[in-house]
C-alpha cells in the first residue's frame, strides 16, 4: 500500500511522534509511506532524516484553494492509496483534495490524537472514510459527539520497544548536569502547555524537597509556557533543584536517567510519554484523567491522583522516593505492560488491517 500522511501542525509532540513511528513500522511491513506538511514543520525534518519522501504545502486556512490544488498534485504524484490526516486544517484540505479525485480517489483516514471537543463534525462524517482514535476514551467521546460507531476504531499508540531497552548504568543526564552519580532524579518529558500541568509539578516539587532536599527535578520539552515556568521556578526558590532541559532529541537517554516519571496532565487522550516511561521501566505518578488510566494501572505500574492537586501529587512522589524497592517493582510491571500492549508492531498491524479493509471495500 502507498500511504500519504498529512499534518498541518508545525511543532513536535506526541502526535507527530506517533505518526513517524507508525510510518517506520509500516515501512518495515513492506508499505510505501510519505508525509506532507507545512514548510518548516518538524515532522518533515524528522521524516526526511528517516528516509521518507516529504512534501511541503503551505496550508494557510481550512479552505485554502491553492493548498487543495497542491495536495491533489502530491496525491497523484505519490499515487496514494490511503491519505491519513492528523489535524483539523489538513483534514479539511486533504479531505477535499482526495474526494475531488473521483472514483479512483484514495481512502481517507483521520487519526484523532486529542482529548478535546471536536469543532466540526462534518469533517469527520463527510470527508473521512474512517476515524482512528488513539484510546478508548477518545473513541467513546467521538461516538457520543455523533460519529457512527462503525466509523471509529481505537488503535492505541505504540512505540519501538527496542529503542527503549534499559541500559547498564542508566542515562548520562547526571553527568551532563554535574550531579553526583547517586542523585535521585524525578522528571517529565512533555510539550510546555498549561494543560500538561507543569506548574502543578513545580508546586509539588516545593513540598517534596522539604522531605527529600537532595532530590533533583528535570523537565524536558519546549513550548509556550517556558517563560512562565522559569518565572515560577524563581518565585518558588527552586532554581538549584529544577532543571529545564528544553527540547531534547535524546528522550530515551533522559528517561533512562530518571528514577521516577511524573506528569500531572489535566487533559490527555492517551499519553505517549507514559508509554515511553513504562518502556524503560519507570514507575509513574500521573493524573486520573481521560485516557491515562488505559496506560497506567493504578497501584501496579503507577499512582494516579486528581488533577490540579499539588499536595496529592507531592504525596505520591514522596511515596516512591522513600521506597526504592517499590520503584523497581512498579517499574518492572510497567515494562511488562508496555511490551504486551503498546508496541509499534501491534499499532502497525492494526492500522494495516484498517487500511486493507478500506481498500478491499
Amino acid at each position: 500500500m502507498r500511504v500519504l500522511h498529512s499534518e498541518s501542525s508545525t511543532g513536535w509532540g506526541g502526535q507527530e511522534n506517533r505518526t513517524l513511528n507508525e510510518m517506520i513500522a509500516m515501512r518495515e511491513r513492506g508499505h510505501e509511506m510519505a508525509v506532507v506538511s507545512r514548510p518548516g514543520a518538524r515532522i518533515l525534518e524528522r521524516a526526511l532524516e528517516a528516509g521518507f519522501p516529504t512534501h511541503a504545502v503551505d496550508m494557510r486556512g481550512a479552505f485554502d484553494l491553492p493548498a487543495i490544488i497542491r495536495l491533489r498534485r502530491v496525491m497523484r504524484e505519490f499515487r496514494a492509496d490511503i491519505v491519513n490526516t492528523h489535524s483539523g486544517r489538513d483534514t479539511q484540505l486533504a479531505g477535499i483534495a482526495a474526494r475531488s479525485l473521483g472514483k479512483r480517489r484514495p481512502r481517507i483516514v483521520r487519526t484523532r490524537h486529542l482529548a478535546l471537543p471536536i469543532t466540526s463534525i462534518i469533517t469527520y462524517r463527510m470527508l473521512t472514510d474512517r476515524v482512528v482514535a488513539v484510546s478508548r476514551f477518545v473513541r467513546d467521546y467521538l461516538i457520543s459527539a455523533g460519529i457512527p460507531s462503525s466509523q471509529v476504531v481505537a488503535v492505541p499508540t505504540g512505540i519501538d520497544l527496542a529503542s527503549y531497552a534499559p541500559v547498564v548504568g542508566g542515562g548520562t543526564l547526571r553527568a551532563e548536569l554535574g550531579l553526583p552519580a547517586g542523585t535521585v532524579l524525578v522528571g517529565t518529558v512533555a510539550i510546555l502547555r498549561v494543560k500538561k500541568g507543569h506548574a502543578d509539578l513545580l508546586r509539588a516539587a516545593k513540598l517534596v524537597l522539604r522531605r527529600f532536599p537532595e532530590v533533583h527535578f528535570v523537565i524536558a520539552g519546549d513550548g509556550p509556557q517556558m517563560q512562565n515556568l522559569l518565572r515560577l521556578i524563581g518565585e518558588l526558590g527552586l532554581a538549584s533543584r529544577v532543571h529545564m532541559l528544553g527540547l531534547r532529541r535524546d528522550v530515551t537517554n533522559v528517561l533512562q536517567s530518571l528514577d521516577l516519571f511524573a506528569l500531572p496532565t489535566h487533559q490527555e487522550a492517551l499519553g505517549t510519554a507514559f508509554v515511553e516511561a513504562g518502556a524503560v521501566g519507570l514507575p509513574v505518578v500521573a493524573t486520573n484523567v481521560d485516557g491515562v488510566p488505559e496506560v497506567i494501572a493504578q497501584g501496579e505500574t503507577g499512582v494516579l491522583v486528581s488533577p490540579g492537586d499539588p499536595a496529592a501529587l507531592a504525596e505520591a512522589i514522596s511515596g516512591f522516593l522513600e521506597d526504592p524497592v517499590l520503584r523497581r517493582q512498579f517499574g518492572d510491571n510497567a515494562r511488562r505492560r508496555v511490551s504486551r500492549d503498546f508496541s509499534c508492531e501491534i499499532m502497525a498491524r492494526r492500522m494495516e488491517e484498517l487500511y486493507t479493509g478500506l481498500l478491499e471495500n
